[in-house]
């Protein structure tokens, strides 16, 4: 090679590399980008601007359905998909609106028990799905009606409370950042990156690309799946800690779980993670979620009825699963999601 080729064959390799990288985050860039299209056009339309009130209350409700659509990621990149997420949501709001109670002790023992039956959800649904050998949609359906069952026995009626210091922490605004926004970069950083750079983290995956060349190479799919249920459970109950925060309170009611369930796979979808399995992330799930919340708030400062939000959440639910499914019939090997 001479003297003149080496620089050229470098600035390939460099182009080659960065093509690679953008192909395997290409769903997340898209999100990033719709987002900020419509936030943009929220905030212009808006009589006030985006003032920190507002930003804050959008952001509490996009951190919602985006921790909710986060658990949802994670079954979903094994080739399965969790329907209990949206009544784990519920469960946990209506356990958290009776034990996140009292003093700072008794608030803090409150939310390791919700998390720890967040997580117990998630573990039950991952022992079925790979122990029972069950379909996870089936699985998940089913287990997603003990758990709203268990929420009504809990909470009959919408009440309860929450320990006001620790919800008035979680859901303000500090220094212009809401907390909910901070929480969720806590979620990605303290769960989703470890999660996502561990041996079971990959695996998952390696399961959702090709269960069986997973399993020809020693990948641990029992574990792994398991563990890509329990990590729905807890995220799923972070959700439901929040939901308290912002409600003060706990509502066993099947519409919100369903509504959160449905929405959060769409929020899945529209962030670039495949329906099936082995490609996608946590964090364009996060802003395919802020993207579902701010079509409502663009129905509402373009004075529609909201009866339009499902037909255009529809539509672009339809839209982004049409593209993603027009690809990979061009593909032969799901590698090629990354090239």
């Amino acid at each position: 090679m001479s003297a003149t080729d080496f620089p050229r064959a470098e600035g390939r390799r460099f182009w080659e590399g960065w093509r690679h990288t953008i192909g395997g985050h290409r769903g997340l860039l898209i999100a990033i980008a719709i987002f900020a299209v419509m936030f943009a056009v929220y905030g212009w339309k808006q009589p006030v601007g985006l003032t920190s009130n507002i930003i804050n209350t959008a952001a509490n409700k996009g951190v919602l359905l985006a921790l909710v659509a986060m658990a949802q990621t994670v079954p979903v990149l094994t080739g399965g998909l969790d329907l209990s997420v949206g009544m784990v949501f519920v469960f946990t709001n209506c356990l958290a609106a009776s034990v996140v109670v009292g003093g700072g002790v008794q608030t803090a023992a409150g939310i390791v028990a919700v998390l720890a039956a967040g997580s117990t959800c998630g573990l039950i649904n991952g022992l079925i799905v790979v122990y029972g050998r069950l379909q996870p949609i089936i699985a998940t359906l089913a287990t997603g009606a003990i758990y709203f069952g268990i929420a009504l026995i809990l909470r009959p009626d919408p009440g309860g409370s929450v320990d006001p210091d620790f919800a008035d922490f979680m859901t303000r605004s500090t220094w212009g950042i809401p907390s909910s926004i901070i929480l969720v970069i806590a979620v990605v950083v303290l769960i989703w990156i470890p999660y996502r750079r561990s041996v079971l983290g990959r695996a998952a995956y390696a399961i959702g690309s090709s269960e069986q060349a997973a399993y020809m190479s020693g990948v641990p799919i029992a574990r792994a799946k398991v563990l890509a249920y329990v990590l729905s459970g807890v995220l799923a109950a972070i959700g439901g800690i929040l939901l308290t925060c912002i409600t003060y309170s706990g509502e066993a009611r099947a519409a919100l779980g369903g509504d959160y369930t449905l929405n959060s796979i769409a929020a899945v979808v529209i962030g670039g993670t495949s329906l099936f399995g082995g490609a996608g992330s946590a964090i364009g799930s996060i802003f395919g979620a802020f993207v579902m919340r701010t079509v409502g708030d663009l129905l509402f400062v373009f004075d529609m009825d909201p009866l339009w939000q499902p037909l255009f959440v529809g539509v672009v639910l339809l839209l982004a699963v049409s593209t993603g499914s027009l690809r990979l019939l061009r593909i032969r090997n799901k590698l090629d999601l990354y090239r």
